[in-house]
C-alpha cells in the first residue's frame, strides 16, 4: 500500500487522483506522525473514503462534527465532504478511496438504486464501531480489502467483490431517512464554506477583512462567522493566519529567502508578530525551523 501526502488545489479538493479511470480505487497506509502537526488538514474529494484506526486514536472533523476515533474503529466519509484528521500520538490509519462508480456504472440500475441515493443524501459520514455487530463485520471486510492489495494475481477482482459486500452491509443497515433529504452541492452550506476558504487561499498575502469574505460569498458577516465556527471550529481570521503560516513554512523549508521577505510575502507585515505566531504554532522560530528541515534532508 502506498504512502500518501495530501495535496489540495485552491478549492481544497485533493489534487491526487486515486486509482485510474479503469480502476478508480486506491489503498494507503498512513501514519499521522509523518504529517506536519500529526494532521491531515482540511480537504475533500469526489471519492468515498474508508478509514480504519489500526493503532492509536485520532480526532476527526467531518462536516460540522468533531469526535474521536480509537483503535479498532473506523469511518466512512461520503463524496465531497470536507474532513480533517489529527492526533497527538503515533496513530496508524490504513485507508482506501474509491469512486462510487467503482461499484457499478453510473447509468446502471445498481448505481441509481443503491449508490446515488447515498451519494446525494444528507449523510456526511458513518462511524464504524467495532463493538457493534454489523459495523464490526464491515470493519472486518475493510481489513480483508487491505490484505487483498498484496495479492498479485487476483487482487483487483477480490477487492471489487469485497467492496460490493461492504456496501451491501452498509446499505442494509444505515438509517434510510438520510436519503429523504437530498443535498444540492452547489447551494449547500459546505459549498459556501469551500468558496470562502478558496477566497482566503487565493488572497492570503493581502489584507482581508471579514466584510470582504462575506461579500465574496454573498452572505452576511454573522453567517461567515457561524459557518467557520460550525464546521472548522475556528474564526475566519485565525484560519487565515494558520494558512499563512503553512505557506510561510513551505517557503522557509524550500527556499533561501530571508525571513522578513517571507513574512511580507505571506501577509505578515510585522516581522516580530510573524516570528511570534510562527513559534507559537511550530514550537520553534522560523530560523530554527529552517535548520531542522535542512538537517533532515541531509
Amino acid at each position: 500500500m502506498a504512502q500518501n501526502k495530501i495535496v489540495t488545489d485552491e478549492n481544497l479538493m485533493e489534487s491526487a487522483k486515486h486509482g485510474t479511470d479503469s480502476y478508480p480505487f486506491k489503498c494507503y497506509f498512513e501514519k499521522l506522525s509523518q504529517f506536519d502537526f500529526h494532521c491531515i488538514d482540511w480537504h475533500w474529494h469526489t471519492e468515498w473514503e474508508f478509514v480504519y484506526v489500526e493503532s492509536g486514536s485520532m480526532t476527526v472533523c467531518v462536516g460540522e462534527s468533531m469526535f474521536s476515533l480509537s483503535e479498532g474503529n473506523g469511518i466512512f466519509i461520503n463524496s465531497k465532504i470536507l474532513h480533517k484528521f489529527y492526533s497527538s500520538d503515533e496513530t496508524v490509519i490504513p485507508n482506501f478511496l474509491c469512486m462510487p462508480s467503482f461499484l457499478a456504472p453510473e447509468n446502471s440500475l445498481i448505481y441509481q438504486k443503491y449508490i446515488q441515493p447515498i451519494v446525494s443524501s444528507s449523510l456526511s459520514y458513518l462511524i464504524l464501531n467495532g463493538e457493534n455487530l454489523w459495523q464490526g463485520e464491515a470493519l472486518e471486510i475493510m481489513k480483508q480489502i487491505f490484505s487483498a492489495q498484496d495479492r498479485e494475481v487476483d487482487g483487483e477482482l477480490l477487492t471489487s467483490v469485497l467492496m460490493q459486500k461492504l456496501w451491501l452491509i452498509i446499505y442494509e443497515n444505515i438509517d434510510k431517512t438520510c436519503m429523504e433529504e437530498q443535498v444540492d452541492d452547489s447551494g449547500s452550506v459546505q459549498a459556501r464554506l469551500k468558496l470562502m476558504m478558496q477566497f482566503l487561499h487565493q488572497n492570503y498575502a493581502e489584507d482581508i477583512s471579514l466584510e470582504e469574505i462575506a461579500c465574496y460569498a454573498n452572505i452576511s458577516k454573522s453567517t461567515v462567522l457561524n459557518l467557520f465556527n460550525r464546521f472548522l471550529h475556528i474564526t475566519p481570521i485565525n484560519y487565515l493566519i494558520g494558512y499563512r503560516l503553512k505557506k510561510a513554512a513551505l517557503l522557509i523549508k524550500n527556499t533561501e529567502k530571508k525571513i522578513n521577505t517571507i513574512s511580507y510575502e505571506t501577509g505578515f507585515h510585522n516581522v516580530d508578530y510573524f516570528c511570534r505566531a510562527f513559534k507559537k504554532s511550530y514550537k520553534m522560530t522560523p530560523t530554527e525551523y529552517r535548520k531542522s528541515k535542512n538537517s533532515t534532508v541531509q
